[in-house]
């Protein structure tokens, strides 16, 4: 099979690429994992602020792990900008196969029309803008992108819209789409964490744009239960027009259209909520925990603290004051497990893992009558990454950062073997 020429954006510390190109170092042969088929990463965009050497974490982790010059530290749209221009190409390669990343989930409205010359003005949400920048330019024939759920459903004044116009540029570039939200513990990864996947194929071949929902690429990987039915919808060629006409009124305004999984091509989209179909192993948080001798004491929580941890995780209904109104109300949410239960799988790891502080949404795990919070190490394991894998000089506090932004290793390699297998 031929090399599947891959460019990374939004890189971080390299998940789509150990993913799906695997790790096989001489000097860090701890770090083995296999490859998902015969991908090569032949270039790589993360940009983190210049002049504060401490803020490059990510990208200095992913340069440690892959080699000098593997990666470009430079804004996105400056990149694109030069390569335009001519002034400069960044090493970008004439023949990119497949663009992979995870970009942040923001404001995708269009402000003007589409000008006389095709191209679109005011945009917002600039990352997806440079990604289908990215895609205009070099036409990789497949697109691999990971997204919070939450981009279904964005914004909330209209429900689907976002996600819509990203739909609307793909069919304008050629591409069909299939998509599924997968919630990795669901199939035997030892963490909770639900994120949109989206895989695109520049193609010319009729999709059966239901049928795909169930027996796709990304289906394939992560199989269902076959949707007994599916709704469809077709979506304008305008994303001005999606701006400002989708779902904005009526009583469709407060769900999105969009379910958990569906397919597009052509503009037309078939889509629906589906079930997880898996039977194979089940790991856990218990299966990621260090021995004892390799936790820093700083990690034990002092008993004096843990009443804090328990208040913070437990229930609440109570009054509260808004301290620059004035205003009182009630505050209320749900208790969570105290400690965090070793034999499940872990909630979803957040930016804000790191600290010693207390916190509701940190882990906190009891081993051996002893409460502390997670180690860089276990955090690098509960997104399928090797351990230590983010050991390359930041602090702890950065390590959990990247773990909190990066993604569950696993679901790229699976999707990766697919559509290898797909292309057999």
């Amino acid at each position: 099979m031929d090399t599947i020429k891959v460019a990374e954006l939004f890189a971080g510390v390299g998940g789509f690429r150990l993913g799906l190109e695997g790790y096989d170092s001489p000097d860090h042969p701890e770090f083995h994992m296999p490859s998902a088929g015969p991908f090569q990463t032949v270039w790589a965009n993360q940009w983190e602020p210049p002049g504060n050497e401490s803020k490059q974490f990510a990208w200095r982790c992913y340069e440690s792990r892959f080699g000098e010059s593997s990666c470009v530290n430079e804004d996105i749209n400056k990149v694109l900008n030069d390569y335009e221009s001519g002034i400069n190409d960044h090493g970008i390669p004439e023949t990119i196969d497949m663009v992979v990343g995870g970009f942040p989930c923001q404001d995708y409205s269009v402000a003007k029309p589409l000008s006389q010359s095709g191209g679109i003005d005011g945009k917002k949400g600039v990352l997806w803008w440079d990604i289908h920048r990215f895609l205009s330019l070099k036409k990789p024939r497949y697109v691999l992108l990971e997204n919070v759920d939450r981009l279904l459903k964005s914004p909330a004044s209209q429900r689907g819209r976002d996600f819509a116009i990203m739909l609307s540029c793909f069919a304008s570039l050629g591409y069909a789409v299939e998509w599924r939200v997968i919630n990795s513990a669901e199939y035997g990864f030892p963490q909770r964490r639900k994120r949109v996947y989206i895989f695109a194929e520049l193609t010319e071949a009729a999709w059966d744009t239901e049928k795909r929902i169930a027996d796709g690429v990304i289906s394939s990987a992560f199989p269902i239960v076959a949707p007994e039915s599916c709704r469809s919808l077709e979506i304008s060629d305008d994303p001005y027009v999606i701006t400002k006409t989708f779902n904005a009124s009526g009583s469709g305004k407060g769900k999105s259209p969009f379910g958990t999984a569906g397919s597009m091509q052509n503009f037309v989209v078939s889509t629906c909520d589906v079930i997880e179909n898996y039977h194979g192993e089940h790991k856990t948080l218990g299966d990621v925990i260090v021995p004892p001798n390799e936790v820093p004491e700083e990690y034990y929580v002092p008993e004096d603290k843990l009443d804090r941890w328990r208040y913070l995780k437990g229930s609440k209904s109570e009054e509260r004051v808004n301290k620059q109104t004035g205003f009182a109300y009630r505050y209320s949410e749900g208790s969570m497990a105290f400690p965090d239960l070793l034999g499940n799988p872990s909630r979803t790891i957040l930016t804000g893992e790191g600290g010693s502080g207390a916190s509701r949404f940190k882990h906190i795990i009891e081993v051996e009558g002893r409460f502390r919070r997670l180690v860089p190490d276990e955090l690098d394991q509960l997104q399928g990454f090797p351990k230590g894998w983010t050991d390359t000089g930041m602090s702890d506090g950065h390590r959990a950062f990247c773990m909190g932004n990066a993604l569950v290793v696993g679901v790229p390699h699976a999707i990766g073997k697919m559509l290898c297998s797909a292309r057999c």
